[in-house]
């Protein structure tokens, strides 16, 4: 099962999540905060930086999250869109056509900015759907 972690507190990440949600109509991804425990215990297990919360990181396969196996920034994008089962998806994720250091280079731009722009998510927000709670970890 993919999983995907995000800075749960930036309002641009979390209405990314919601659009995967919707996008992913057979229910495999999972996602988690940057900020929460899972993530941060997989960040110290591969060396990354614990405390980057402008990286978005997908791991494909979290039965095998003992391996570094992962995608970063907008690879990691790329890999959520593709794991979802959604024709707008697979056209979102032809992105990857565009080179890699022009698309994080746009992605650096917007993480830098994503505060004054979408402003911080307010935790307390309930998801709109019952059934996407169970798809959340800490």
């Amino acid at each position: 099962m993919p999983v995907l972690f995000y800075d749960g507190e930036c309002g641009l990440c979390n209405r990314t999540v919601r659009l995967l949600l919707a996008l992913d109509r057979r229910g495999v991804l999972r996602f988690a905060p940057l900020q929460g425990p899972t993530a941060q215990a997989y960040l110290r297990t591969h060396g990354l930086p614990a405390g980057d919360f402008e990286t978005l990181v997908f791991v494909p396969d979290w039965a095998r999250h003992d391996r570094r196996e992962y995608l970063l920034r907008t690879d990691g994008v790329v890999g959520a869109l593709r794991a979802c089962d959604h024709p707008a998806a697979k056209v979102l994720a032809w992105m990857r056509i565009i080179p890699r250091r022009l698309r994080d280079a746009g992605y650096r731009c917007v993480a830098h900015t994503r505060y004054r722009i979408w402003g911080r998510w307010d935790a307390t927000c309930p998801l709109p759907r019952k059934e996407w709670r169970g798809r959340f970890w800490e």
